[in-house]
């Protein structure tokens, strides 16, 4: 099923319009596509502070505009370097709540030449539902972003 969403990554990414158009078009294209994709959203390093800023997304809107590294799962990966997926996100000690309908969370990394500069964050209102297709998918779609941004 997502396979057949990359064609549509790639004709977003290859679009002639503004970068943050596309990543606001790819983030819509997500929720839209991918029914327990909830909430899709990129989250960027804030110049050279310790902290995510978060860039575009389709969902409900969010109070979580700034996230400290460390802090929630996206704050744990801007650490970790490593995808995170949650399963039943009741059960971390360290997450931000965004709404009370998330069940769910993943988060992937996005390099550009090595340096980890943001992520893919995704919320599902789905208990239990990213597999490892999730994962290699959205790798690929954060290896297209990161191509697009060096």
């Amino acid at each position: 099923m997502k396979l057949d969403l990359r064609p549509k990554v790639l004709e977003i990414l290859k679009a002639e319009i503004p970068v943050e158009a596309r990543l606001q078009k790819l983030c819509e294209l997500l929720q839209e596509e991918v029914d327990y994709y909830d909430w899709v959203g990129f989250y960027f390093r804030n110049g050279n502070k310790e902290e995510l800023k978060l860039g575009p997304y389709a969902g409900e809107p969010t109070d979580h505009t700034i996230i400290p590294f460390g802090k929630g799962i996206c704050g744990q990966v801007a650490v970790s370097n490593q995808n995170f997926v949650v399963p039943d996100v009741n059960a971390q000690d360290n997450y931000i709540a965004c709404s009370i309908t998330v069940k769910a969370e993943i988060v992937v990394p996005l390099f550009v030449n090595g340096e980890n500069i943001g992520q893919i964050d995704i919320d599902s209102n789905t208990p239990d539902p990213f597999t490892a297709e999730d994962e290699r998918f959205l790798e690929f779609v954060n290896e297209e972003v990161a191509a697009l941004l060096t």
